[in-house]
């Protein structure tokens, strides 16, 4: 079974810190990250097992009080899902790639793991709000139809809510390209 995974962002960069403590010290979560972001908000991504971080959530929406602004929660997270975050998944070859920039760090995560459920993808990167205005955005690749599907699945994912910016699929990327999303 995937480990959980959860994020909690707020309006104030100290509420952010409090919170961080408060989840750290309720539940034996591993922090992912736990930082500043744009535009002058702050971000807590968690993971570990499903009891242990919807516990620790809990912990800092209780904590952060009136300063969360969003939080989620993916209790059997894609496994290539933190990797990418954390900007450490090797892939062999670039074959395709599909790219989804969204209006939000949360909506980002979520396109992630339903594009890497539906199809046999290789999740590049997530880049999360840091220089980009609060916007994300998560590259992929893999065969084309695949990468076509994982798009499509990871902009379903995030429809309701309105956070996509744009999404593209580029069928055969230039090879240098490789050097600029890894």
């Amino acid at each position: 079974m995937e480990p959980a995974i959860g994020i909690i962002e707020f309006n104030s960069i100290a509420g952010g810190i409090y919170a961080t403590d408060a989840m750290a010290k309720k539940a034996p979560v591993e922090i992912v990250d736990s930082k500043s972001i744009c535009p002058g908000k702050y971000m807590i991504l968690i993971t570990g097992a499903v009891a242990d971080v919807d516990e620790s959530l809990r912990a800092g929406i209780k904590a952060g009080a009136e300063t969360v602004t969003d939080h989620f929660f993916i209790p059997n997270v894609h496994p290539q899902v933190i990797p990418a975050i954390l900007a450490a998944t090797p892939f062999e070859e670039m074959k395709a790639i599909g790219v989804i920039e969204t209006f939000s760090v949360p909506s980002t995560i979520i396109a992630a793991d339903a594009a890497a459920k539906a199809a046999d993808i290789n999740l590049i990167e997530l880049r999360l709000a840091n220089g980009l205005g609060g916007k994300s955005y998560l590259t992929l690749t893999g065969e084309l139809h695949d990468v076509e599907v994982a798009v499509d699945a990871g902009v379903g994912a995030i429809k309701e809510i309105g956070a996509l910016v744009r999404k593209v699929v580029i069928a055969r990327p230039r090879v240098d390209l490789a050097k600029f999303l890894a």
